[in-house]
């Protein structure tokens, strides 16, 4: 079994390079806006769609086409007929009843580049250099054939899949898609890690083997906070729509720093999962809570932003990699009900006339138990996610220990500072070592 992986390079070209990059990318989106225009056209007209062959048989005498090598030019197209068939494929969901929210016709892209997609056939490796071939027309107006880019070491040439030239924010990327073949590791499936996501804590995690730490995102939400502030202050007194060489930049610096955060915290749940011999992850999920969020418009706008979606389907796919388990479940109530009390926990929408948790959350990120006794309030929701699935997937929750919930570890990933030993917690405030946790930093490499 394999699948694919993904990995984008800075290009840093020179004069004529940027030109041709450009070039290529501006052709792309002219020819995806002619294909758009025709797919719109022919839907207000007859209600149906041209498939992907009908687009390529059709423009194969555009200019815009011909601009492109041909290869190239039929991704383009397929990516617009692609788009067209999600499209009817969203509103076949409103009539099931499994799409809420009514999706719009795909629109024209204005003075903008676009993603160039090259199969691997079309590409030559030639002495550490990757030659890309450019279209016919290109040839008889510039006399140019081709350009090249370097070969990344770190990646067999006969792994990859099609290479993708990605603009974006002013830069221009290499995105190697390459195959990936799964890593057979025997791990115990029914040992399991719940995973909580939150805001300051962004994943709280705690497992039926006894373990448990908290990956940090107070700086993630710093970073966010301050991006927010510059643009604001940029776009202060500027018409609507402004957008700039400096904006630019500072967005492509903050997307940097969230992806080096999404990969950092992905690998260090599955190495948590390896040396523990966990062979299943629960991760909890309501549907649509990103969106419908209600929480005020400071919080709102930094919950929103925090891209946990994106972290979620980054650790699937790692367990696709490595055969861990992934289960998704919704999580109403799980910060509500007490597991030290087994207390019930019902699904949105169904709790019982009567419900009530036994426990409290209390100041500070604390949970107190029915008894009076305290652990932490996020570690509490993510042994009650493993509670969720524990009967469907037979997990015993025994394991699940009271130090784990009390004193979990925090994770602050970009940091080097030196870990505290636990010996050295005796003049720390108790309170405080239950909510926040053992704080420790750790430096982890890109996936």
């Amino acid at each position: 079994m394999s699948n694919y992986g993904c990995q984008q390079n800075l290009i840093s070209p020179n004069r004529e390079l940027r030109s041709v990059l450009e070039f290529v990318c501006e052709e792309s989106n002219k020819l995806a806006n002619s294909g758009t225009y025709y797919c719109r056209q022919l839907y207000f007209k007859t209600g149906k769609i041209p498939g992907k062959y009908d687009l390529h048989k059709l423009f194969k005498e555009n200019l815009h086409f011909k601009a492109l090598y041909s290869h190239v030019a039929q991704q383009t197209l397929t990516s617009v007929a692609e788009s067209f068939k999600s499209y009817i494929g969203l509103l076949k969901g409103i009539k099931s009843g499994t799409v809420t929210q009514h999706p719009k016709l795909p629109k024209y892209r204005k003075n903008s580049l676009k993603l160039v997609t090259f199969p691997k056939a079309d590409v030559k490796l030639k002495n550490g250099q990757l030659r890309f071939p450019l279209g016919s027309k290109v040839k008889l107006w510039f006399g140019i054939g081709e350009f090249y880019l370097p070969m990344p070491s770190n990646l067999d040439y006969k792994t990859i899949r099609e290479i993708r030239i990605l603009p974006r924010n002013g830069e221009f990327y290499a995105e190697f898609v390459y195959q990936l073949q799964s890593t057979a590791i025997k791990l115990d499936t029914n040992k399991a890690l719940g995973i909580d996501p939150g805001l300051n804590n962004w994943l709280t995690c705690v497992s039926n083997a006894g373990t448990s730490f908290i990956v940090d995102g107070r700086h993630l939400k710093s970073l966010n906070q301050w991006y927010n502030k510059r643009v604001a202050a940029i776009k202060e007194h500027r018409p609507q729509g402004f957008w700039s060489k400096r904006l630019a930049l500072l967005t492509e610096k903050r997307n940097r720093q969230v992806r080096d955060a999404v990969n950092k915290a992905a690998r260090l749940v599955l190495s948590h999962c390896l040396e523990n011999q966990i062979g299943t992850i629960v991760f909890g999920w309501n549907k649509g809570m990103r969106q419908e969020i209600n929480l005020g418009s400071k919080t709102n706008q930094s919950f929103v932003q925090i891209p946990t979606a994106r972290l979620k389907d980054r650790i699937f796919q790692l367990c696709e990699q490595y055969g861990i388990q992934f289960v998704e479940t919704e999580e109403s109530y799980t910060s509500k009900a007490s597991f030290l009390d087994s207390d019930e926990l019902p699904k949105f929408g169904e709790k019982t006339e009567g419900w009530k948790e036994s426990g409290k959350r209390v100041n500070r990120g604390l949970y107190r138990s029915k008894d009076g006794s305290k652990i932490n309030a996020d570690c509490n929701g993510a042994a009650n996610i493993l509670r969720k699935v524990a009967a469907t997937l037979g997990l015993c929750l025994k394991g699940v220990s009271r130090g784990a919930l009390i004193s979990p570890l925090k994770v602050r990933i970009w940091t080097l500072q030196k870990s505290p030993s636990r010996s050295g917690l005796g003049s720390i405030n108790c309170d405080s070592v239950l909510a926040e946790g053992t704080e420790f930093a750790i430096a982890l490499p890109l996936v």
